[in-house]
Formats: structure tokens, sequence, C-alpha cells
């Protein structure tokens, strides 16, 4: 199976004679210099010594004519190229020997300037501008290339600059400074990789550092905004190569291989089947073979719910008695397991089920009616258990949870009846190893729902919809696609990676979680039964588990139901810098509410974004409206959240919880000892009840599996961007948007001594204590490696 990803996936070129040393036909001009054939002048003499120049560009070739008497003006621009970490391995070989020649003869990047507006005379594009960045030196893992150009005075303002790479391998482009505008200096961060033009021959641009909505642009480049997102579009046809720039959609349509394997065949993913949100196209060719079908304390075990790497799964009970949703003709009686008598027993010395109802003090992990489906399905599986399952947990006066009991259900199958179970905590012997049994069970069930939908689905897939329709539909011009653009970054890659070797058919994911093969369908339940978009905003999403109420009064307008819930009361902080920012930000471009309707790139990029990316759900009643500033704060707020915030407490904690498997076990192999045991079970359960367990926790190569992924999933890179961190160029150059951002960062870093202040507070037995984890998964920054800390601007891991 052929795999061609576009941005990273690395192929060696086709060297011929031809492409050892690029060939260029040199003309000689009257004075006896050498011009090349990418910018000759044909010299002619008349009354007036008017001279013609020829000029390619990505317009087409252009004439003009320029008289003696007008004075050119000298500009400089200084390319600065970044080796990205891990890339040299990547450049060895003839191609960079070939390179090296290039930055010797001086052609290592052919430049061209676009002027802002048209001719006022002819009412044309005027003459682009071409030069040669010729190498000039090197600091740590920069390289430094210089061009100088000569510019006729009526040039006017620069609006792009357009890029030819005449090396042989990618290159990182980060900024251009370029120096020696009468309007004075000009920096462009690009932030880009540039293909070598032997593998893609449209010229990059880059646009200047000005934003413009699309009535606002320069009459000379509207041309070049309307191609540049053309060509980002794509016709959705053919095979993708590794040098294309494009964003488009497809369903989940090749994370099986049956062609090599049968077992391994794997439905679509996305459509009336399986809902799923839309991911790009890479055009790996589809199969051809049709794709169907602890032990550990019971306080830590609490607190991870509200301090751990799965903070978002928790919700207050509301209705009692518990029951299931689900058709019981096809699972069973819906009653829970969990009773009145059994939850008195536990609480009788604080309260009675109604009044802990009413004072708010029960709390429900419920993982029931998501995974009994699969049930069946999974147990089919070597080596594979699986059960619905409810944990449920009582708030205690000191603001900790304690649990209470555990419901284990197995739904009718076969010729079976439904099995279900109620477990609580016990101090005889056979009760306290059942209990650490049904504890294994719910963190194998937590740990899958933590990585398929917590982290997986909400971040990785529900954002990749909307990086595509934002490079679509939003020009590199566009004030919003600047704003999101370091929120989006990275992210493509590393989820077309993701599917490759993690949640692909026979990947880590399956091979590792309980629910196995049946992974991203289960993904894909979620999503169809869980996800909306407005609720994916944090104070929302807290409501609506019941984890807060509105409240004028209350620090972020919020009151939570838990006081000591570190992810909620870290992430509200971080939450409301985003939506201050963004408040700051888009009012500065609209400052009249009819623009935001108006604007035709902007209300085109939701609507993809709705009807497309998010296609399976395009009809549902919940999704925000766009026709106000404020409609687009709460959109945009929402989606710096999720790919900052709520990626980072999801994500860069999972080595320090998860690689002691006992702690978070990804899956369990083995069912309760109750359950319809065989007499050999029962008697090795009652003899040795701790080889029982090691039995049902992880195999050696699943641990040691899931334990190398993990680091590699919590590492910041040594060039990881952190949100507020650095201001992008295009912001530094507008004085209001500067101050806005500066303010932004300014809250950060005072967010992080908040952070610190409250992990000291020793009231707050959530996040301090004897052998507590601080939690410091929402300080904003940190230093490379396994930190447990630090909140990247995007999904970049």
């Amino acid at each position: 199976m052929s795999h061609n990803f576009f941005f990273f996936h690395k192929s060696p070129q086709c060297i011929t004679a031809q492409t050892l040393i690029p060939s260029y036909n040199h003309f000689v001009s009257g004075d006896g210099k050498n011009v090349s054939s990418s910018s000759f002048q044909i010299h002619c003499q008349s009354k007036q010594r008017k001279k013609l120049r020829l000029r390619h560009s990505s317009h087409g070739v252009k004439a003009s004519l320029f008289t003696s008497s007008q004075k050119p003006v000298s500009v400089k621009a200084v390319i600065t190229v970044i080796e990205k970490v891990g890339a040299a391995l990547t450049h060895l070989g003839l191609s960079r020997g070939l390179d090296e020649i290039a930055d010797l003869l001086g052609r290592t990047i052919l430049v061209e300037l676009v002027a802002a507006d048209l001719d006022s005379k002819s009412g044309l594009e005027k003459p682009t501008v071409q030069a040669y960045a010729r190498k000039i030196g090197s600091d740590d893992n920069s390289t430094f290339y210089e061009a100088t150009f000569e510019i006729k005075e009526d040039f006017g303002e620069m609006g792009a600059v357009l890029v030819d790479n005449e090396h042989h391998r990618e290159m990182y482009v980060k900024s251009f400074a370029l120096d020696g505008f009468p309007s004075g200096a000009i920096l462009i961060n690009c932030d880009s990789w540039v293909q070598p033009k032997f593998d893609n021959h449209t010229k990059r641009v880059f646009f200047s550092n000005k934003s413009y909505l699309p009535f606002q642009t320069p009459s000379g480049v509207k041309i070049l905004r309307e191609k540049e997102l053309q060509i980002l579009r794509g016709d959705g046809q053919g095979e993708r190569k590794t040098s294309d720039r494009i964003y488009d959609y497809d369903v989940y349509n090749d994370l099986g291989d049956p062609d090599n394997d049968k077992d391994s065949s794997r439905p679509i993913i996305g459509g009336p089947t399986h809902p799923y949100p839309r991911r790009c196209r890479t055009g790996r060719p589809r199969t051809k073979k049709g794709d169907r079908l602890a032990w550990f304390r019971d306080a830590e075990f609490a607190r991870q719910t509200l301090a751990g790497i799965n903070p978002c799964a928790l919700q207050l009970v509301t209705e009692w008695p518990l029951k299931s949703k689900l058709d019981p003709e096809v699972y069973g009686p819906p009653e829970s397991a969990i009773t009145t008598e059994l939850v008195e027993q536990d609480i009788r010395g604080f309260c009675t089920i109604e009044e802990a109802l009413k004072q708010k003090k029960l709390f429900v992990l419920d993982y029931h009616d998501l995974l009994l489906p699969f049930v069946k399905r999974v147990r089919e599986l070597k080596g594979r258990t699986l059960y619905g399952s409810r944990t449920l947990f009582f708030l205690m006066p000191s603001g900790t949870l304690r649990p209470i009991a555990i419901e284990l259900t197995r739904p009718k199958m076969d010729d079976k009846p439904q099995w279900k179970h109620a477990f609580n905590p016990s101090w005889e012997p056979t009760g306290i190893w059942l209990w650490r049994l049904a504890k294994t069970h719910v963190l194998a069930h937590d740990s899958g729902y933590h990585q398929l939908i917590s982290h997986w689905l909400r971040t990785h897939c529900c954002t990749e919809p909307y990086i595509i329709a934002t490079h679509r539909q939003l020009s590199a011009m566009h004030p919003i696609h600047r704003l999101l653009h370091p929120h989006l970054r990275y992210t493509m890659e590393i989820n077309a990676l993701a599917r490759q070797s993690l949640v692909n058919a026979k990947g880590i994911i399956e091979g590792c979680f309980s629910p196995g093969k049946y992974s991203v369908e289960l993904s894909s339940a979620a999503y169809d039964q869980l996800w909306q978009f407005d609720l994916q905003a944090l104070p929302a999403d807290l409501i609506n588990r019941g984890m807060a109420v509105e409240d004028p009064t209350a620090p972020h307008g919020l009151k939570l139901t838990i006081e000591d819930y570190p992810y909620a009361n870290d992430g509200l902080l971080i939450w409301d810098a985003i939506k201050q920012w963004v408040t700051d930000y888009v009012p500065h471009f609209y400052p009249e509410p009819n623009l935001i309707q108006s604007d035709t790139e902007l209300q085109a990029w939701w609507t993809e974004i709705r009807t497309v990316g998010h296609g399976d759900k395009k009809d549902e009643p919940w999704w925000p409206e766009l026709k106000t500033p404020d409609d687009l704060i709460g959109i945009l707020t929402t989606i710096i959240w999720i790919a900052s915030g709520h990626h980072a407490a999801v994500n860069f904690g999972q080595f320090d919880y998860g690689a002691y498997f006992p702690n978070r076990p990804t899956v369990a192999r083995s069912p309760m000892p109750i359950e319809e045991p065989s007499p050999a079970d029962k008697k090795k359960f009652m003899e040795r009840p701790e080889a029982f367990l090691l039995e049902c926790f992880p195999s050696q190569a699943e641990a040691t599996t899931v334990m190398t992924i993990l680091d590699v999933l919590s590492n910041h890179s040594p060039d990881e961007e952190y949100i507020g961190g650095e201001a992008e160029a295009c912001w530094a150059e507008d004085k209001v948007i500067k101050a806005a951002f500066e303010r932004f960062h300014g809250k950060l870093v005072e967010i992080e001594g908040m952070i610190d202040a409250r992990n000291a507070d020793e009231k707050l037995k959530n996040r301090s204590g004897a052998g507590v984890v601080p939690y410091e998964l929402l300080k904003p920054y940190s230093g490379p490696g396994v930190t447990g800390k630090g909140v990247p601007n995007s999904i970049s891991i």
C-alpha cells in the first residue's frame, strides 16, 4: 500500500544529467553583461532612449516601458531559512551536493516583488521585480540569503513576494526582511515549507503583513489572492503528490489494508453509517477490496477524574435511578445495578440519596451506553474483553471525590441474558480484590475514551476541517486567517502520521487499547452521539456536564459545582485570556457589524466547516450563526481553545500518568471472576487473586509499546511555539493589534504565577498534598522534553 503524504513524506528526486547543474540560457546585453533567460532585456535605440523589459511572473510574461529619467530605488532583502529539528537526516545524498552548487552560483532562491496597486495609466498589473538571493551566512539552525532589487519610483507599495526554490529539497522559509522602500522596512513572517521548483512549478506567494478583508484587497494583488485560494482548494481529483499544497476533503477510507490482509479490513468512517469529521485528502490510493465493515488508592483514582489526563468526562448526576437509554430488546433491562440501598450504605453518615442529589454531591463517569453496543464484537477478539460501565463518586466535605460504586454490564449476547453487577469498596479480602479488578476495567475504559475521544476526536479530528477550510476559503491576506494560522500549524502533518501508524488497521491504538479493531468505530459513535461544536467551548462544556452553572457574580461568570476542579479552574484562566485577545482583535477589522455578513470569504469559510468539514452534522440546530462580531469571537475562541488549552490538558500528561501501566491500563484482557466463571478460574482467583489481576492487565509487549508512544506524545519540541509567546510579524506592524497581543502575553505570564500559587495551597486537596502530582498541564510555558506542562499554540504532536 503506497503512502503519498504531503508536507512531510520525503521521496528521493529523480536525478538526470539535465538536473545535475541547473541549465540557464544566457543572453548578452548591449553592455556585455550576462542576463539570465528568466529576466532578460532587449535593448533598442530610439530618440527617447526607451528600453523594453520582459519579465516572467506567475501572471504570465509582462512588458512595460520605462524612461531612463526614472531613478531606481535600491531595496535589499534578507531571507531567513530554518533547519527544522529532525529535518537534517532527510537532506543527505546527491541533492545536497547540487544545492551547495546552487548556493555557490548565487542561484538559491528566485524572488519577485509584486506591486500592491495596478498601473494608474494602463490599469494593468505592474511588472514584478526579480532578483536571485545568494547565501551570505548562517547562525545556529538558521541560514541567511540576500537579494538586491532595483525598483522604479512608480512601483509604489509592495503587495506580495513570489518565491522559486532553486534547491532540490524543500526549505523552511522563516521570514523576509526588506529594507530600502520609502515607506520603511518590511518584515514578512512566512513560517512555511517551500517546495523545490523541480517538484512544484507554481511560485509560492507570501503577502505583505497588512491584513485585508476581501473587498479591501489592493488592486494589484486581487487576482493573486483569488488564484492562491484556487490552488489551495484543488479539484478533488487525482493522486496527491508530495509537493502538492492542496486542502480538500475526504472520509477516513484508507485506514484498512484488506489487499494485503483480509483481517485488516476496516469500514469507511464518515457518512451516514459512521459519522465523523472529514479529514484532508492525501491521495493515497484506496484499497482494491471494499472497506466494510490500581490498584492505587481510591482517593487518587477519584482525583484523576478532576486533575488527570481525562478531566472532561465526569458529569453531575441529575436523574435517579440511573437508567440506560439503549433498546432493552437488544441489550437487556435498562435499570442500573447501582441501587439507592447500595449508595446509602456508603453515604449514610453524610446524607440521603435525595439530599445528595439536591446538594449536587453525586457524580458519574458514564461509559455504559457508549460501550455496550461494542461488547460482543470486542469479546470476539483474542485477549480482549469489554463491559459497559458506570462509576459513581460522592463529593466529600473536603472537596475531594470518593468512589462509591462501579457497575459493569454485559449485554444480551448469543444465548446468554444480560449480566450486570455493582461493586463497591470493601474491607473483606474477596471484596477488595473484586473492587481492584472493577477499577482496572473502568481505567481501561477511561484510557480508551481519553485517547479516542477526548484527545484524538475532539482535538485532532475535529480541528482538521477548520484547517482545510481556512486554507481553502480565507486568503493568507485575510485577518482571520492570520489570527488562526499559529493555531493551525503542524496539525495536518501529525494527523496524517497518526492515520499511518496510530489509528490505522493493526496500528498502535488497535493493538494496545480495549476496543481493538473497533477503535475508530467507537470514536465515530461518540462523535455521532456526543459531539456538538457549541459544547466545545469550555464554559459550555462545564455547564453541559453539570460541573458549573452561570453566575455573573462569580469569577469567569461561572460557579463550579466542585470548587477544587483543577482542569476547570486553570482552563478558565486560559479561556478568558484567549477570548479577550480575540475580542480585541476582531472589532479592529470589523468596526461595523454588517462587515461580518458581507465578508464573502469569511461566510464561505464558516459554511464549508459546517456543511463539508463536519458534513455529517450539517443539519444540526446547535451550529452558531455567523452574523455579528460576537458570533465570530465565540467561534474563534472555541477553535483556538481546542487547539491549544484543551489539547495541552489531555496530551502532555500522558507519560506521567500512563507510563506506569497499573495506574492507567489501556486494555482489560479477562472478564470479572464472578461472571460465569469456570471452576478452574474461580479456584485460581480465590487462591491467587494477584495473578488473576496481572492477567487482566496489558501484556508486557502492550505495556512497553504504550509507554514508548506516550513518551513521544508527551514531548515538547525544542522549537515549540507556545500560546501568547511571540507575536506574528503581521501583528507587530499594527500598533493596536501589537498592544492587544502584548496584553495577551502579559496575562499568560500572570497565569503562570497563579497556577504555581494554587499548587502551593494546601487547602486545595486535588492539586497538593503528600504524593500528589501538582496540576501544571495548563501552565502556558515549558522547556523541551517531557515536562507535564506547557500550552503550545497548536496541535503539534
